[in-house]
């Protein structure tokens, strides 16, 4: 991970993270690029849960064009609310959104349109938050939004960036596309055979793929579909300490300055509590053509 972040993500770049909404966000990347002291970055998003709150309140951010940023669960995203209001500690310029129009403005840069037309939003107040949305003709048009880069959580990956996630994916295939390059990170690092076995499941063109690092349990605390629960303890207690400042530095040098990497952030947890006991797996698909 460090070596991914240190190579393909500089100051001043614009990443998608967190694209999955609720599950396989890649709280590993996110916490390697506070580790590394990334500066000014733009961080892009639908409703992002807690990982935004930490970037911002560890300094590292300058922009969030994001539908919503806070604590899911949990509420208000302490450390955004402080910059936005007090400038703590930095201010913060905000692009609103709402989860669709994030999604057309994805699909733009990926389909290279300058903009998408849509009628969502009309009569809505994000009109004049974002300058980057404009109401012509009975339309609002999106322009398009072309990270420099997007990290993506999935359940499996192969060396070559062929990269297998089920359950809710949000915008992941859309950033993934926008996106300049792409960072994978992964539960299972798998041969090519199981990857190809499947080809229909592969989330996005391996020749986007930049890095792929095998990080079991990069997307703690949130859920892993078929692999890990949702540790909503570990919500919670950030939630409570990072109502003021002080707390939230706390936090921030207990939980990720002072670790230096995944494995040593999982020895502080209780990681079987949260192994998915009861498996479901699909039927097999068959590819026969023959």
């Amino acid at each position: 991970m460090a070596e991914a972040v240190e190579r393909f993500i500089p100051d001043g770049a614009s990443i998608a993270i967190g694209v999955g909404l609720e599950p396989l966000i890649p709280f590993a990347a996110g916490h390697e690029l506070i580790r590394r002291q990334r500066r000014d970055l733009e961080l892009v998003g639908p409703i992002s849960d807690a990982l935004f709150d930490q970037l911002i309140g560890a300094g590292c951010v300058r922009r969030v064009t994001a539908a919503w940023v806070g604590n899911v669960s949990e509420g208000l995203g302490h450390c955004y609310r402080r910059a936005c209001e007090q400038g703590i500690p930095r201010s913060l310029e905000v692009h609103d959104h709402s989860n669709f129009s994030i999604s057309l403005a994805l699909w733009a840069a990926a389909w290279n349109v300058p903009s998408l037309p849509a009628r969502t939003l009309l009569g809505s107040d994000i009109l004049r938050s974002n300058p980057n949305l404009a109401a012509r003709d009975g339309l609002v048009h999106v322009n398009a939004v072309r990270p420099d880069v997007a990290i993506v959580h999935v359940q499996r990956a192969d060396g070559e960036g062929r990269a297998h996630a089920w359950g809710p994916l949000g915008v992941t295939e859309e950033a993934g596309l926008a996106a300049g390059r792409v960072i994978i990170t992964c539960e299972e690092l798998v041969d090519a055979s199981v990857t190809l076995s499947d080809p229909n499941r592969v989330l996005l063109p391996e020749t986007k793929v930049v890095a792929v690092v095998h990080e079991p349990l990069g997307a703690h605390p949130s859920p892993v579909q078929g692999h890990f629960k949702r540790d909503h303890a570990f919500y919670r207690d950030y939630a409570s300490r990072s109502r003021t400042e002080d707390g939230f530095h706390a936090w921030l040098r207990e939980w990720v300055l002072d670790v230096p990497d995944r494995a040593a952030y999982l020895q502080r947890i209780d990681v079987e509590s949260l192994r998915i006991q009861q498996h479901r797996p699909s039927a097999p698909a068959d590819f026969g053509d023959e």
